[in-house]
């Protein structure tokens, strides 16, 4: 299957979640890049970078935005890594 490279941005409004982004990310870390965390006073910010096939990058994001007080976006490039 094609692998593709992507990036996820969570936006942790309840930081009592952490523990389940922080597990969501171990599990899938074989597919993890990058990872960047920017905690500020009322939330946080974390960038991942990843390489991954579709099905995996859609795990990833799919089990993210399940967990409460914390919202997803995700960006897959096109093209696709041989």
């Amino acid at each position: 299957m094609e692998r593709r490279i992507g990036t996820v941005l969570i936006y942790v409004e309840n930081r009592e979640a952490a523990p389940q982004v922080n597990a969501v990310l171990s599990r899938h870390a074989g597919i993890i890049i990058c990872r960047q965390g920017f905690p500020r006073e009322h939330y946080s910010l974390i960038s991942v970078i990843f390489e991954g096939t579709t099905d995996e990058i859609g795990s990833l994001a799919g089990q993210l935005g399940r967990i409460e007080g914390i919202e997803v976006k995700s960006a897959l490039l096109k093209r696709g890594i041989n």
